[in-house]
């Protein structure tokens, strides 16, 4: 994600009443591992990755690059949130040129039904809205994601549209900004005489 107006990457850590969301250290590699090998956190995102696979691919600091917030609370990492401009080849945007922000997060199963994806994710909005005034945030998740869904709309994102990708049905949303609607399909366009 380019760097947002003032605001170069990486911001100071932010703090909540709980959490702390900064840059990627050394330190959180196993949780990094730990995040992308657990099945549960897997299930509505292709699944939980081989451990040993990632114990050799991972970088000595995984997640050091812009729009990444490494999720602390009480100086270990519980998850992740990102925010990457969405590809132009991806159904679901809300700008014809597509790149909006799309906001993710991945949290251990550990710190699940505790209110810190939505603390975290609070304040990572926030900063975002400081950062890029009147910019859309977008976010997409598994329709039968019933969790996600709950956290997209105490979030403020409202749905745009719904659509199979990866072979599932796929929910879409935004925050702030409109939604583009494209030209309809020649097909569909009024003949001329």
């Amino acid at each position: 994600m380019p760097e947002p107006g003032s605001h170069a990457w990486p911001p100071a850590p932010i703090s909540t009443e709980r959490l702390v969301l900064r840059e990627s250290e050394a330190r959180d590699r196993p949780a990094f591992v730990e995040l992308f090998a657990s099945p549960a956190v897997g299930a509505y995102i292709g699944g939980a990755q081989p451990r040993d696979h990632l114990e050799r691919a991972m970088p000595e600091v995984p997640g050091r690059r812009p729009g990444c917030f490494v999720v602390e609370r009480d100086g270990s990492m519980i998850g992740m949130i990102t925010f990457d401009p969405r590809g132009p080849d991806r159904r679901g945007h809300v700008r014809p040129e597509a790149g909006e922000a799309e906001l993710g997060y991945l949290f251990l199963p550990e710190a699940w039904n505790r209110g810190f994806a939505f603390e975290a994710c609070t304040a990572a909005l926030d900063w975002f809205s400081r950062a890029r005034p009147g910019e859309p945030v977008v976010l997409s998740t598994q329709s039968a994601n019933a969790p996600a869904l709950r956290l997209a709309a105490r979030l403020g994102f409202t749905e745009v549209e719904r659509y199979e990708e990866y072979g599932a049905d796929q929910w879409f949303g935004v925050r702030g900004g409109r939604r583009h609607d494209p030209a309809p399909p020649a097909a569909q366009q009024q003949a001329g005489p």
